[in-house]
């Protein structure tokens, strides 16, 4: 027997949150009747309706995306912009959702599955993974300016958590810099708003890493699978803080 939120996290319709509040909000029924007690528990022989949908039992599936710019980190998108998943469609069939998300400008790293609870570990801000990410930025951040990020810098969502922050290269005359940054917060355009709060906005954006995985063997817009090993060892990071 296992929770019901548990059960459609499970099924990659949604994360356990999320399944929590389709169980709140009557959008859940159990063997044809409405269930709206989060503590309701169900077995492999119960019925589960998600917005009037059966719930099919699939294979889990992870990928790894190299993301390209101008691609929405969505399922779909009612403007009918690009979306990451319209890249996996004539090869895979499950319903995969990214992790997480990378802005539409945003390159790089970009985790997909259909496992709602894998996701739910990830992106978590109890979960602490740490994500990291190339920023071109206008101007040359001042020391005074990569301190405020290290301890973090007041935004208009609070405070941000300390971050892991280096500029690597810089070029004065043009007025320009690159700075390496890692955070495991997940904040809307988090790392672009940093940025701008010390007088150097972000020209360009790219995840490098996410957690131990980095972006080693493709180009953007390639993907591959995750191996069994990887998806133990972040589930184990997830839970433990450590790489197994």
């Amino acid at each position: 027997m296992e929770r019901l939120q548990k059960v459609i996290a499970y099924a990659g319709v949604a994360s356990r949150r999320k399944a929590e509040q389709l169980i709140l909000e009557g959008k859940v029924k159990v063997n044809g009747k409405v269930v709206k007690e989060l503590g309701i528990k169900v077995s492999d022989s119960d019925t589960v309706e998600v917005n009037g949908v059966k719930l099919e039992k699939e294979d889990k599936v992870y990928f790894l995306l190299y993301k390209p710019r101008g691609v929405i980190s969505a399922v779909t998108d009612d403007k009918g912009r690009k979306t990451v998943t319209d890249i996996f469609k004539k090869h895979v069939h499950q319903r995969i959702f990214p992790v997480g998300r990378l802005d539409y400008d945003t390159s790089g790293l970009l985790l997909l599955t259909n496992d709602g609870e894998f996701a739910y570990q990830l992106t978590h801000p109890k979960f602490k993974i740490d994500k990291t990410y190339i920023a071109r930025v206008k101007g040359v951040p001042t020391i005074e300016g990569l301190k405020k990020l290290q301890r973090g810098i007041k935004l208009e969502d609070g405070k941000t958590a300390p971050a892991k922050v280096s500029m690597t290269s810089f070029d004065e005359k043009a007025g320009k810099a690159i700075c390496e940054i890692t955070i495991h917060e997940g904040r809307n355009r988090q790392v672009r708003r940093m940025f701008e709060a010390i007088g150097t906005p972000v020209v360009k954006l790219k995840r490098e890493r996410f957690a131990f995985l980095d972006l080693s063997g493709l180009k953007t817009g390639e993907y591959r699978e995750l191996t069994k090993h990887e998806v133990k060892k972040l589930r184990v990071l997830a839970q433990t803080g450590k790489i197994d």
